[in-house]
C-alpha cells in the first residue's frame, strides 16, 4: 500500500534525542547481534543455558537488553524515564511483565501489582493506559479448557470466577481514575475467554467512554470479521469500543499446534495478507470513530503513516482522544519520537520487573527482532546513522 507521507520518520535527531551517545552505542550492539540469526540464536540460547546451570549472569543482561528494553525493577525505578519521555511529548504504559505465576497466590499478587501502576498512574497525564495480560491473573490451562468449551469442575468455576474478580477489580480501578486499560491478546486456544471477560467489562465501564480496550491481532484470518462484530455488539448494547490493534506475536506457535493438532491454519497465509488485514482494520475504525477509541499498536512504518493519512481526511485533530499510536519501549524510536513531534498521542509500553522474572520477555524481544523481516535492519540502521549524524555535528 502506497500512502502520501503525512510525518517523516527518517529524523534520527528527534527520534533519539532523549538517549545519550553511549545508550546508542549499547543500542547499536543489541540490533547488531539480534540482526544477525546466527549470532541472535547463540545469544539466546547461552542465557538460556546460564539460566538453568544457575551462572551469575544477572549483572550481564541488567547492563545490557534489560537496560535497553526495560524500565527498571520495580515503578519507582521508572519514573525516571517516564519522565524523560514525557519531556519529548511521549507517555508512558507500566507493563508489569513477570510471568508464569502458578497458584492461586501468585495470581493475587500479580494483581495487587498491577492494580499498584495505576496508583502510580493516577492523576499523571505521563500514565495514561494501564495494562495486564491474562495469563498473568489466570491459569493457562483453565483458560484453554474454558476456550475447549469442555465442563468445568466445581473447582474450576471457582477458580475462573476468582480470575473474573481480579479483572473487574482492575478495571473497576482504571473506571474509578479514568485510566484506560489495554486487555493483552495471548493464543487463540485461550482467547475465547479473554475476550469474553473484556467484553463483561466493556458493557460494565465504557458506557460514558472508552476505559476497557480489547486486543485484535489481525493477523489472525477472522480477525477483521471479529471486530465488526464487536463494534456490532457495542452499538447494541450502548457501550464504546476500546480497540488495541496489532499485527500478532504467536504466528510459529500457531502454525505448529494446527499442523500437529490437524486443524484449518488461524493465521492469514501472508504476511501481505496481513497487512491488508491491519490497515482496513484502521480504516474501519476511524469510520466509526463515534463509537470507536483506537490503539495502534504498530511498528510498521506505512501503517503508522496511513493511521495519520486517515485521521486528516477524518478532519480529526493530531492529538485527537480516540486515537493513540503504541510501540515498545527500546523499539521503533523513529516512528514514536517523530510522531510525537507533529502532536500525535504516543505511549510506549515500558515493561518491568525483577531481572530474573522479566528474561521470557526479554528474549521474546530478541526473537522477535531476528524472525520479523526488516525490523532488527531498520533499528540499526538508524542508531547508525544517528551516531554518524553525532560523530559529524
Amino acid at each position: 500500500m502506497e500512502v502520501e507521507t503525512k510525518v517523516q520518520f527518517e529524523d534520527t535527531a528527534t527520534a533519539f534525542s532523549y538517549k545519550s551517545d553511549a545508550e546508542l552505542k549499547k543500542a547499536n550492539f543489541i540490533f547488531t547481534l539480534v540482526n544477525n540469526p546466527i549470532t541472535s540464536a547463540l545469544g539466546t540460547g547461552a542465557v538460556r543455558l546460564g539460566l538453568f546451570l544457575h551462572l551469575p549472569i544477572k549483572g550481564l543482561i541488567r547492563s545490557t537488553v534489560f537496560d535497553h528494553f526495560c524500565g527498571g525493577e520495580n515503578i519507582d525505578q521508572c519514573m525516571p524515564i517516564i519522565k524523560k519521555l514525557s519531556d519529548r511529548g511521549v507517555r508512558a504504559i507500566l507493563d508489569y511483565s513477570v510471568e508464569g505465576a502458578k497458584t492461586e497466590e501468585g495470581l493475587d499478587k500479580t494483581a495487587e501489582e498491577i492494580l499498584r501502576t495505576f496508583d502510580a498512574a493516577k492523576g499523571n497525564d505521563a500514565i495514561p493506559f494501564g495494562v495486564f495480560k491474562m495469563t498473568g491473573i489466570a491459569n493457562s490451562a483453565l483458560l484453554e479448557k474454558i476456550n475447549s468449551k469442555k465442563t468445568l469442575t466445581s473447582e474450576e468455576h471457582a477458580a475462573f470466577e476468582r480470575v473474573r474478580s481480579r479483572v473487574d477489580k482492575i478495571c473497576k480501578k482504571a473506571h474509578e481514575y479514568q485510566i484506560k486499560v489495554l486487555i493483552d491478546s495471548e493464543e487463540t486456544w485461550i482467547q475465547d475467554p479473554i475476550d469474553q471477560l473484556a467484553y463483561e467489562m466493556m458493557k460494565k465501564y465504557n458506557t460514558n467512554s472508552a476505559i476497557v480496550f480489547n486486543t485484535y491481532q489481525m493477523y489472525r484470518a477472522d480477525m477483521l470479521t471479529n471486530l465488526r462484530n464487536a463494534h456490532h455488539e457495542a452499538v447494541t448494547h450502548n457501550y464504546f469500543l476500546g480497540v488495541k490493534m496489532v499485527r500478532g506475536a504467536y504466528i510459529e506457535k500457531e502454525r505448529e499446534r494446527a499442523k500437529k493438532k490437524g486443524y484449518a491454519d488461524p493465521i492469514q497465509p501472508t504476511k501481505q495478507a496481513t497487512d491488508d488485514s491491519f490497515n482496513s482494520a484502521l480504516a474501519f475504525c476511524v469510520d466509526n470513530k463515534q463509537r470507536v477509541s483506537l490503539m495502534c499498536g504498530s511498528h510498521n512504518e506505512i501503517s503508522n503513516h496511513y493511521l495519520t493519512v486517515l485521521m486528516d481526511k477524518h478532519g480529526m485533530k493530531n492529538n485527537d482522544s480516540r486515537i493513540w499510536f503504541g510501540q515498545l519501549f527500546g523499539m521503533s524510536d523513529s516512528i514514536s519520537f517523530n510522531l510525537a513531534h507533529e502532536g500525535y498521542n504516543v505511549v510506549k509500553y515500558l515493561p518491568y520487573g525483577p531481572v530474573e522474572a522479566v528474561i521470557p520477555y526479554l528474549l521474546r524481544r530478541a526473537e522477535e527482532n531476528t524472525s520479523v523481516a526488516g525490523q532488527s535492519s531498520n533499528e540499526l540502521r538508524m542508531v547508525r546513522k544517528e551516531l554518524s549524524r553525532r560523530k559529524s555535528a
